[in-house]
């Protein structure tokens, strides 16, 4: 017998275990089926599960069970990444808790220190994916740093330079100063400073006592100023382009150039220019042929090594060097002020580019870098998506990503670490490099140049993170060797993902795809999923304390409840807002279904693989089956289209709805009955419909569905994850079943709404009469009396002679209407008193919040969720007043 209540605890693991020990997770590249690949975005190797992570994995999931389910043969790739930056800071910090730095120990030290941390810790994050039921193939599990990927990487690499779409140039990159290297955008966040913005007076060469005046935020880069732009439009500047200024403090002439990145509506409409240490700034200083001093150092401190010694106050500016930048901008406002060139401060609200990891502003920084040259590897990308080849969905997802590949900049690929895929080029004496797969080629390379040997220097930097990831899709699979697994599993059906890296990711994995595997897109369609944000809309951080530890809520409520909310609320296009209450609501989906089966189990009812559905006669048996035909052909359409929301809602509907509150309820007279062929079929059509419930549910609910599938004796133990996907099954006379089978459950669920609008006590009796009802509808009524007069609380069900009397509660079911006579059971003026005030309440809610939406200013100055949230609660409200509307109509004389 099944315990009173599932235990998640318990049964999780075992099944898990189960499943993985028996090889139900693998990928069969040797099989004829039909492949479905789909590859894991590899989670960071120092990370752990958060809800992210039980968002994607739970999509991810149900994707590979449901078609492992209909036969095809499906690789989830597992992996994970090395993350370079954040495992070096990570194990870094290890070891200065030991009182241990890296640049003592050295190189070669410090890797094997990070290699034996990750043999101990880097498996955190996967062991918490077979927490979530994750059905990946764990014998295939890559890591980003194997040596098989490393081979990819330098193939990749060595190529792209032989091609000329891998080279070094100095240019302007984020540079973390706490970290000495460069990072990516997405290791950049913006944060709110408030600060202040100061307007200086910058001599007019010629023109004593004249100035122009240029507003700033960052008066410590003033030293490395090589213009002043304005907008070649702006006729307040007109006769000063092409004149020249006197930079204070350096004295250096730099000339006033026209260019239309000033804005006339920002500050004094004067921009300073400083190429080295502004993004904006370092294309105006290339489209003018400006120079670019660095006047920053890799520790953010003041370096006057390129700017020249012949300063207006030379004992000044060389007080400065060596300051920090922070320290060098209170100095330099102080002595402009001092000489009487500070003509204003005023605060000033900044978005000021901070290092994630660091916390610290980043600098734009002038280095020599490798960089890759997207601009030539994105036109083939562009094109898969316009032609189709692979397409987003949702499909307006396209725009983001044109958006992003029709004006992408040079990739800089190089990373001033010591953890990751080590560049594979040697530097020669005088400075020529030379890119090799091994030292050995390299040194060979050198010897045909120099004719002789010469001493070589590995280049100390490693790449990207991102580098390695955009070969995923294939060096997982054993590119650049021509494996079996390559020919198969390439290309990938879906990728699932999150809109934040369609650029730094999955747009770098076409890029390369495409370029090293024939033209062929690494993937057919990509699903972007939104953010998940608590119930009220907002973005879950630690500040704010609604941040959701998915581990926790799985020991709280198991995991099938956790991953079917997940999926109720993942519709194409928009955030998943998640609550704890939400997950304990839908954990009363799975004891409904655990209850269910005790009914069934309790009643003799167990898998019977002789029943054949065609054969039912029953009107019930033949309407649970066809609704389970089409729920079952409702959920696979939502599968197909990625409405993980819609799969969840119609499993959802039929399940507890169809099944459980009407089926089973109809059929206990029979079971209660006399042995028979009625009694057989009922039961037979249970148990089919049963089997085919916990199929339809596995891929969201592998849990519960694989212990009732078992303990029901529909298969093996850990077999219904490669059970078939359930099809239609023919079912005699299902129209005419479906149509009197819903004409009893809409007249029992309109009376049972009318009663409890009406605050009629359950314990109250009272007839149905049915006015204008056809001769079928009364044949119905007669046949279910038994079943209405239970369900309903009706003492009768019967046509209405005469007149109609007063006092009566009325709805509608088909071409009849159902009276229920109410005048001696409650006060129905006082009901009709209380129904007309609380729908005079939601008109007046209704109307405050419209008022509020329709306040352009309140639009405009709230926060996106605070609009929405105002949206759901109007349209809310209206849905109430309709309600009570109906509720009132429904009340007769």
């Amino acid at each position: 017998m099944l315990d009173k209540t599932f235990d998640p605890a318990s049964v999780e693991p075992r099944l898990y275990q189960g499943w993985e020990d028996s090889g139900a997770f693998a990928a069969q590249p040797d099989s004829a089926q039909k492949p479905f690949t789909i590859m894991i975005p590899p989670p960071n190797v120092t990370g752990s599960l958060h809800i992210g992570h039980a968002l994607t994995m739970t999509v991810q999931d149900i994707l590979t069970r449901w078609r492992r389910m209909q036969g095809r043969d499906a690789l989830w790739q597992p992996g994970t990444d090395h993350a370079g930056i954040a495992t070096q800071m990570v194990v870094e910090r290890l070891l200065a808790s030991q009182g241990q730095k890296r640049q003592e120990m050295g190189r070669e030290a410090f890797l094997e220190h990070v290699w034996d941390w990750k043999r101990q810790s880097g498996g955190t994050i996967t062991r918490q994916l077979r927490r979530l039921g994750a059905s990946l193939d764990w014998p295939r599990e890559r890591f980003t740093m194997d040596e098989g990927l490393s081979e990819a990487v330098r193939e990749v690499f060595v190529t792209l330079h032989g091609q000329g779409l891998i080279y070094r140039d100095r240019r302007l990159v984020n540079w973390d100063p706490v970290f000495q290297t460069a990072i990516s955008d997405l290791e950049v966040e913006s944060r709110e400073v408030k600060g202040q913005i100061w307007t200086l007076n910058y001599p007019i060469e010629g023109a004593p006592g004249e100035f122009l005046q240029v507003a700033t935020t960052r008066p410590e880069t003033m030293l490395g100023d090589v213009a002043v732009a304005v907008h070649p439009e702006d006729p307040r500047f007109a006769g000063l382009v092409g004149k020249f200024l006197v930079l204070p403090l350096v004295g250096r002439r730099i000339p006033v150039v026209a260019d239309a990145y000033s804005d006339p509506e920002k500050g004094t409409g004067a921009v300073k220019i400083t190429p080295a240490h502004d993004f904006n700034d370092f294309e105006v200083g290339k489209r003018h042929g400006l120079g670019m001093p660095s006047v920053l150092d890799a520790d953010a401190r003041v370096t006057l090594a390129e700017i020249g010694g012949d300063w207006a106050e030379p004992e000044f500016v060389h007080s400065l060097d060596g300051l920090d930048r922070f320290e060098a901008r209170k100095r330099i406002v102080a002595k402009l002020e001092e000489l009487g060139l500070l003509a204003k401060v005023e605060p000033h609200v900044n978005q000021v580019p901070h290092g994630d990891r660091s916390g610290v502003p980043i600098e734009p920084r002038l280095t020599l870098q490798w960089y890759v040259d997207a601009k030539t590897l994105a036109q083939p990308a562009i094109r898969a998506v316009e032609t189709g080849q692979t397409q987003f969905v949702p499909r307006q997802w396209e725009n983001t990503f044109f958006a992003w590949m029709r004006d992408i900049q040079p990739w800089c690929v190089s990373r001033q670490l010591w953890w990751g895929h080590q560049i594979p080029a040697w530097y020669a004496p005088d400075g020529e490099v030379f890119v090799a797969k091994t030292e050995a080629d390299a040194r060979a390379a050198a010897r045909q140049k120099f004719g002789r040997d010469v001493e070589l220097v590995r280049d100390p930097d490693v790449l990207d993170t991102w580098f390695s990831s955009a070969l995923w899709p294939f060096s997982t699979l054993g590119w650049p060797n021509r494996t079996a697994e390559l020919s198969k599993y390439y290309p990938g059906d879906v990728l699932v993902t999150g809109f934040d890296i369609i650029f730094f990711w999955v747009a770098r994995m076409m890029m390369m795809g495409l370029h090293f595997m024939d033209g062929q897109v690494p993937f057919e369609k990509i699903y972007i999923h939104g953010l998940v944000r608590d119930e009220k809309g907002q973005k879950m951080s630690k500040s704010k304390g609604n941040v959701m530890d998915p581990l926790e809520l799985i020991e709280a409520y198991g995991t099938d409840a956790l991953r079917f909310t997940i999926a109720s609320l993942t519709g194409p296009g928009r955030d998943v807002k998640l609550g704890r209450k939400r997950v304990e609501d839908f954990r009363s989906f799975g004891t409904k279904i655990w209850n269910a089966a005790r009914f069934l189990e309790m009643n003799g009812i167990a898998a019977d693989a002789s029943f054949d559905p065609a054969s039912a006669k029953l009107p019930l048996s033949r309407w649970i089956l066809d609704g389970a035909n089409r729920a079952v052909a409702e959920a696979t359409a939502a599968l197909e289209a990625f409405r993980f929301d819609d799969y969840a809602a119609a499993s959802y509907r039929f399940v507890w709805g169809s099944y459980c509150d009407w089926f089973l309820e109809f059929a206990k007279p029979v079971l209660n009955g006399p042995d028979g062929a009625a009694k057989d079929e009922v039961k037979g059509a249970a148990q089919h419909v049963f089997g085919t419930i916990l199929r339809l549910l596995h891929p969201v609910m592998p849990f519960i569905t694989e212990e009732l599938h078992a303990h029901f004796g529909y298969g093996a133990p850990c077999s219904l994850i490669r059970a078939d996907w359930p099809g239609a099954v023919e079912v005699t006379g299902a129209e005419a079943a479906r149509e009197e089978l819903d004409w009893v459950v809409a007249l029992i669920g309109q009376v049972r709404g009318v009663r409890a609008e009406m605050n009629v006590p359950p314990s109250v009796t009272v007839p149905l009469l049915l006015s204008g009802a056809s001769a079928t509808s009364l044949a119905r009524a007669e046949a279910w009396v038994d079943v209405i007069r239970r369900m309903a609380r009706a003492t009768e069900i019967r046509a209405l002679d005469g007149a109609a009397p007063g006092g009566v509660a009325q709805v509608v079911v088909g071409e009849a209407t159902v009276m229920l006579p109410l005048a001696e059971v409650i006060d129905l003026a006082a009901e009709r008193a209380r129904l007309a005030k609380a729908r005079g309440q939601a008109e007046t809610e209704a109307g405050k919040i419209a008022q509020k939406l329709g306040n352009a200013d309140f639009v405009a100055r709230a926060k996106e969720e605070v609009v929405e949230e105002n949206r759901e609660r109007l349209a809310a409200a209206q849905a109430e007043m309709a309600r009570l509307d109906a509720a009132l109509a429904r009340i007769a004389g």
